[in-house]
């Protein structure tokens, strides 16, 4: 009974203040859609082109119980811009629903050259029933066979004509692809040194620092875990290269491809030295100077202090 007479008396209240319920109920309906419309404008401005966006949270919403969006029922360009994001399985796995889409030659196109910088068939007339899908399908077998063997891998690139039979083609290859194997692949160019001084020749260290540029050179020529023959070559090769892209500078600092192999051998040992846990005693700025001025005498003390400072604040030039 109280109840009762409680709800009596709230409905005359809201009553005389012009709060029906059905007054309410329309002015928090309006409040509702106003609130909707605002944030659909505000989605609007933020999207970058307006209508893509938009048009996709509109498609999803009115396929809300399919589960995901029909990329179908999107504009082909914000398809193809989806579908760009996803990796090689994934992109099989989404041709098994949007075939057309999935399949399309442009994806492929640059998932092949997103991973494998060059090849020699990008610069040919595809022949007859070329397809990137299938390209992609003989790189991934191929830069397989060549992390298990070599030789085996470089020639089932050839034999497919992805590979010309060429040195420089070849270190093209392996300068632009970063799924070999590194250990496989210094075992090759130990054997294919026409191969390596091609390789060489593609870096451009013009204007670099020499322990920037030696870690650059490092980081697509791995260096042996030992001293020898093969990491002479390299120090050797990689001397005559940065000289040859920096002619001033070594007319400046008065240094030549011998002067800097010895600087090349002394950033390695106090890489060494500074960054292994078993050297208790580290070496100072003042010794390394100190040995490095008294194998190479014509080098200034202000060149090789910003040469131990780059290594002691950077690391490892052969890491």
């Amino acid at each position: 009974m109280g109840q009762g007479l409680w709800r009596v008396a709230r409905n005359q209240q809201l009553q005389h203040q012009g709060y029906s319920g059905q007054g309410y109920l329309t002015r928090e309906h309006g409040r509702r859609i106003a609130s909707n419309n605002v944030s659909n404008t505000s989605h609007r401005k933020q999207a970058q082109g307006g209508i893509d966006i938009y048009h996709l949270l509109k498609t999803r919403k009115s396929k809300e119980q399919e589960g995901f969006i029909n990329l179908e029922m999107l504009p082909p360009e914000l398809s193809f811009t989806i579908l760009s994001y996803l990796n090689a399985t994934d992109l099989c796995l989404a041709s098994c629903v949007w075939q057309d889409l999935a399949n399309d030659e442009l994806l492929w196109q640059g998932l092949c050259k997103s991973t494998w910088g060059h090849c020699s068939i990008y610069n040919k007339n595809p022949p007859l029933g070329f397809s990137f899908r299938k390209l992609y399908m003989q790189l991934d077998e191929g830069s397989l066979t060549f992390n298990a063997n070599p030789d085996e891998g470089v020639n089932y690139f050839m034999s497919k004509g992805i590979l010309d039979d060429s040195p420089k083609e070849i270190a093209k290859f392996i300068f632009c692809t970063r799924t070999l194997n590194w250990k496989k692949l210094r075992i090759y160019l130990d054997e294919r040194r026409d191969v390596l001084d091609d390789l060489v020749t593609l870096h451009n260290f013009r204007n670099q620092f020499l322990p920037n540029a030696l870690r650059e050179f490092f980081r697509h020529i791995h260096a042996p875990e030992e001293r020898g023959e093969y990491l002479e070559t390299l120090i050797t090769k990689f001397s005559h290269r940065f000289c040859a892209c920096n002619p001033d500078l070594m007319r400046e600092l008065g240094l030549s491809p011998d002067a800097v192999y010895v600087l090349c051998y002394s950033l390695i040992l106090l890489s060494i030295d500074l960054t292994s846990p078993h050297v208790k005693n580290k070496m100072s700025k003042r010794e390394f100077i100190r040995n490095t001025r008294r194998a190479a005498q014509n080098i200034s003390e202000d060149f090789v202090g910003h040469l131990y400072d780059n290594i002691y604040l950077i690391g490892h030039v052969a890491a």
